[in-house]
């Protein structure tokens, strides 16, 4: 019985913890890069990020603090 639920909490762990990521859309792209002075380089980095990201390579994410 222990052997049973150990398997079943195994399988659903595998299942949940599944290697997906979601990038962002080009809309996106443009509305964060709107603030930027160099917006066409923010542009082009951004997706250059992106497709590192679909292709499955690591990426390096800079944390924005927020400002109210």
């Amino acid at each position: 019985m222990k052997f049973a639920l150990n398997f079943y909490l195994f399988l659903f762990v595998l299942l949940t913890f599944s290697e997906k990521s979601f990038s962002l859309t080009d809309y996106q792209i443009r509305e964060t890069c709107k603030k930027e002075k160099r917006k066409s380089n923010c542009i082009k980095n951004m997706q250059e990020k992106r497709s590192k990201l679909q292709k499955g390579n690591l990426i390096e994410i800079p944390v924005i603090p927020y400002r109210k």
